[in-house]
């Protein structure tokens, strides 16, 4: 049973009814013990009223004997001579004990009291029989109201788990109309201490998604907006390709258009590097991984550019050369091959880039250091954002990614 509702409903009926059938069984109990010790009651004070009694007339004899009393009375003397009886019963015994005694005669319950007056023995009884069912039937009418009142509280129940739940119910409609354009929160008002806890989570969440949802739109903004400029260079230089009038001017047109269509390709690597690390991207094993060889191998992936650029590229491992770190190594090598490019790319041309690990305070400490100009102070936080180049960047032809990229992948 997956429903809440009727979890409770069910639980609370269960309880209701064992409670109710507790407290009617002990109701019932209780009654015919005081229906027994009221009857007892009402044999001893009959027998006591006879104690002083004389000679029975006729006319209080023949009341006696109404067949309608349930009460049988015998008298004798002291002798042990029968003085008078109600009703002639076979079944009751002709001697009797004092006090309080169960009879059975001819398989016949009774129950007695009989007192000792003078010279007479006095002995009320009646049928065990008779009390019992009177007595069941006191107790039956007590329990009743009980009975009758069940019904209306399983309703109260039923009101009351419907009360409880109905912000559920609230925060379930509201969230059924919510659109994912507009993520709203959802309100914490007027809630049960049990549920807020619960809205102040999903609202989170909801501003976490929010935030997502804001981010794909900029990401797909600026990608369409940084997209647009090399295509329209590419259909000019086609365009030029297709009007030059020799084969010097056919030459350098597609020499552009051929750097173009890399200038693109790398763009959209780069894009496709950058969504793969965005949050909410399922996330890469990581695993330990030696981090020199890693280095090396994007330097030497890298040394034709530093080449071209007339650049040097030197690594340094001040005993580090057991370095291992835990992480994803396809993202750890695009981390390392953006910052050393980029660092290639800024440097003035002729320039020094230097990658180094050395452990510091038990970590690994992965640096690559320039020679260029470096980013200005008020740029430093800007340049980590997508699509933002520094003021320095005029002679590059990079797309104000790499950092970004870099950022995803440390953050991760």
């Amino acid at each position: 049973m997956k429903s809440l509702r009727a979890r409770l409903l069910l639980s609370l009926l269960v309880a209701l009814l064992l409670s109710a059938g507790l407290v009617g069984g002990v109701t019932y109990h209780n009654v015919l013990e005081e229906a027994e010790t009221l009857f007892d009651y009402q044999l001893r004070q009959m027998a006591l009223s006879l104690r002083d009694q004389g000679e029975i007339a006729g006319d209080e004899a023949a009341a006696l004997r109404d067949e309608d009393l349930d009460f049988v009375v015998q008298i004798w003397r002291i002798d042990g001579r029968s003085v008078y009886a109600s009703r002639a019963h076979r079944n009751l015994p002709s001697r009797t004990v004092l006090g309080f005694a169960d009879i059975v005669v001819d398989g016949l319950r009774w129950r007695s009291f009989a007192i000792a007056a003078h010279d007479k023995v006095i002995q009320v009884a009646q049928p065990i029989a008779i009390r019992e069912g009177l007595a069941a039937k006191a107790a039956l009418r007590s329990v009743l109201p009980l009975a009758a009142v069940a019904p209306f509280l399983a309703a109260a129940l039923w009101w009351l788990v419907a009360s409880a739940l109905r912000p559920l119910s609230r925060m379930a409609g509201t969230l059924r109309e919510a659109d994912v354009a507009t993520l709203h929160p959802l309100p914490e008002d007027d809630l049960p201490d049990e549920v807020r806890p619960l809205v102040h989570s999903l609202n989170a969440m909801l501003e976490r998604v929010g935030q997502a949802f804001d981010s794909q739109r900029a990401f797909v903004a600026d990608a369409a907006h940084e997209l647009r400029s090399p295509l329209t260079a590419l259909k000019l230089q086609a365009q030029l390709l297709k009007r030059a009038p020799d084969d010097a001017s056919r030459a350098a047109a597609l020499d552009a258009l051929v750097n173009g269509v890399d200038r693109a390709t790398r763009l959209v690597e780069q894009l496709l590097t950058l969504a793969r690390q965005e949050p909410g991207a399922a996330p890469a094993p990581a695993s330990d991984l030696a981090l020199l060889p890693l280095l090396r191998q994007v330097l030497a992936d890298l040394h034709p550019l530093a080449q071209a650029r007339g650049s040097g590229l030197a690594l340094q491992a001040d005993e580090a050369d057991d370095a291992v770190v835990r992480a994803d190594a396809p993202a750890l090598s695009v981390l390392v091959r953006n910052l050393v490019d980029n660092a290639l790319r800024y440097a003035p041309a002729g320039g020094e880039v230097q990658v180094g690990v050395q452990r510091q305070d038990g970590r690994v400490l992965l640096q690559v250091d320039d020679s260029g100009p470096g980013i200005p102070e008020p740029e430093r936080e800007r340049v980590f954002e997508r699509f933002v180049r520094g003021s320095s960047a005029a002679q590059d032809s990079g797309s104000g990614l790499g950092l970004a990229i870099v950022r995803s992948i440390a953050q991760r």
